[in-house]
């Protein structure tokens, strides 16, 4: 079989890794990929949002499956493009509808949707620029800290947490009056804020069954002791040491149940990933959000711990078979660590060569914002790769995934000295 994997990132290098090594796979296509994936594919110059040229090449090449690895081809309709073309409709696809993608493309929906399924999150309200002083009087009904997020895709970047009312006023200027996340900030939800543990669930599901996925952490901010701005994600760590087996009950039984159940109900069309953003508090499990497909970084620990066939697994779910389906899980750790651009969620360079990639033999390497220029890799973006540990405790995983990160140099080489460090204390 033919298949086409959508994307750029780390997560689809570590996709096309696993993809690559199943006996069901031809040919693996990756558009429009990076200098990762086309050591295990071939890469395609197809932008991810050109439904036409998509649908074109799949039909050219009798491409098999489309795997969607990014979120933003879902939330415009990708597999909607794909059930209205009839030369595209026997083709099987990983990822769901339009109305399923809005699970992550409105955060307002996605609240909506687990008011109306009963699922545990915060208490919020959203509001547009016409609501504004409305949302400022809003602010006086919450104890601060307070949890503001734009409504609509922002790369990970929407969500800003203010310590005081001026704070979060001045904030709410910028998203609703001053576009500061574009459109995806003309509507914003404002929601209580939850202290506790954040930690990260997936599933596999074919819209009526599922598959649970190694549970994750993943580190967001960009300063060591989760302090400064939000990113795409600094690294990531999988299994989650204190989610035993009664929480992990708790969540099944309280979340991901009655998403997967409503789902059905709501008639979405849905098959893929589901990402479950959770903050643990005490011993209760609370929806943050959701993501309509793997995170970055957590697919880089997430999928090398899938001793499975992860093609069979897709393909079982796009075939409605994903109950029969076996998933063997590894049960090492595994830490990655993401180095980026100095200057990265900011403004940055790009440009200058890596060295040492050739001395890593131990720890997995997952390429990102990098490209290749005359035999030379060079940084080409804000997170540049993803250098992943494994071993039978986290300490051991996370020593070699430092040890190794310490071989790879470029200008500006940012990364954080404490991922996983926090986690330590639960072993």
């Amino acid at each position: 079989m033919n298949i086409l994997l959508i994307g750029s990132g780390g997560r689809e290098h570590a996709m096309a890794r696993k993809i690559s090594e199943s006996s069901l796979c031809d040919q693996l296509y990756i558009a429009p990929g990076n200098a990762g994936t086309a050591l295990c594919g071939k890469n395609i110059s197809l932008d991810p949002m050109d439904f036409q040229g998509i649908g074109q090449f799949v039909y050219d090449h009798a491409v098999g499956m489309v795997v969607v690895g990014p979120e933003a081809p879902l939330v415009k309709g990708l597999r909607d493009h794909f059930a209205h073309d009839e030369r595209l409709q026997g083709v099987r696809f990983v990822g769901p509808d339009a109305r399923g993608a809005m699970l992550e493309g409105s955060k307002a929906f996605a609240k909506a949707f687990m008011e109306r399924q009963r699922i545990p999150t915060a208490s919020y309200r959203a509001f547009t620029k016409d609501d504004f002083e409305e949302a400022v009087a809003f602010l006086d009904a919450l104890a601060p800290p307070y949890v503001l997020k734009a409504d609509g895709l922002a790369a990970g970047k929407g969500v800003v947490i203010c310590d005081t009312k001026i704070e979060a006023t001045e904030t709410l200027q910028g998203m609703l009056l001053h576009d500061r996340f574009g459109q995806a900030s003309h509507t914003v939800v404002i929601e209580e804020y939850l202290k506790g543990v954040e930690m990260s669930v997936f599933v596999l599901t074919d819209g009526k069954s599922y598959r649970l996925l190694p549970s994750a952490k993943d580190y967001k901010r960009i300063g060591e002791g989760d302090t400064g701005a939000n990113t795409g994600g600094m690294g990531a760590v999988s299994p989650v040491p204190f989610a035993g087996k009664e929480l992990m009950q708790r969540i099944e039984e309280r979340i991901i149940k009655p998403t997967i159940q409503g789902i059905k109900e709501e008639e979405m069309v849905y098959c893929g990933f589901l990402f479950f953003g959770l903050m643990i508090r005490g011993d209760d499990p609370y929806v943050i959000e959701y993501n309509v497909r793997l995170g970055d970084p957590e697919a880089e620990v997430i999928l090398p711990r899938i001793d499975s066939d992860l093609t069979e697994l897709l393909q079982a779910a796009c075939d409605g078979d994903l109950d029969a389906a076996k998933l063997k899980l590894s049960p090492d750790y595994a830490l990655c660590v993401v180095l980026a651009s100095g200057g990265y969620p900011n403004t940055f360079d790009k440009g200058f060569e890596i060295r040492g990639l050739e001395q890593v033999s131990d720890s997995l390497l997952y390429y990102a914002g990098m490209k290749s220029v005359d035999e030379k890799l060079l940084t080409n973006g804000g997170r540049v790769m993803a250098v992943c540990g494994r071993g039978n405790t986290l300490k051991k995983a996370r020593e070699q995934a430092y040890r190794d990160l310490r071989l790879i140099d470029y200008k500006g080489k940012y990364y954080r000295r404490d991922i996983g460090q926090d986690l330590l204390r639960h072993i």
